[in-house]
C-alpha cells in the first residue's frame, strides 16, 4: 500500500471540523500539534500597530494514496482555506515507508477495495 502524509496548518477554530471531515472521507486517524504561529502574505495589524498572530494547529494525517486527493480537497473546503484569508493551508507528501499502521490496515483496505 502507498501512503501520503497530509499536513494541514489550520486556524485553531477549524481544527475539530477539519479532523471530522477527514475521518468522514476515509482518514483513520490524526495527530495534532497545537499552539503554532503563522503569518500570511500581509501581517494583520491591531491597535497601536501591534501585530496580531492567530494561533494555528498542525494536523498530520497518514492516508492511503487513493484517498489523499479527496481528503485534501474536502479539508480545504471545510477549513475555508480558499475563501478566508489566514484560515489555513494543506499539502500532501509522499511517504517512503511507515510503521505502526497495522491496526488500521484492514479498515483502509476495505475503504479502497473498489479502487484497487
Amino acid at each position: 500500500m502507498d501512503f501520503k502524509l497530509i499536513v494541514a496548518l489550520v486556524s485553531d477554530d477549524h481544527t475539530d471540523k477539519v479532523i471530522q471531515k477527514a475521518r468522514e472521507m476515509g482518514a483513520t486517524g490524526a495527530s495534532v500539534i497545537t499552539s503554532g504561529r503563522g503569518e500570511g502574505l500581509t501581517p494583520q495589524k491591531t491597535f497601536l500597530g501591534l501585530t496580531f498572530e492567530g494561533q494555528i494547529d498542525m494536523i498530520l494525517f497518514i492516508v492511503e494514496r487513493h484517498l489523499s486527493r479527496d481528503i485534501l480537497e474536502a479539508i480545504a473546503e471545510t477549513g475555508h482555506f480558499d475563501t478566508e484569508s489566514g484560515s489555513g493551508v494543506a499539502m500532501q507528501l509522499d511517504i517512503e515507508d511507515a510503521v505502526g499502521l497495522k491496526a488500521q490496515l484492514k479498515t483502509i483496505e476495505n475503504e479502497i477495495e473498489d479502487q484497487l
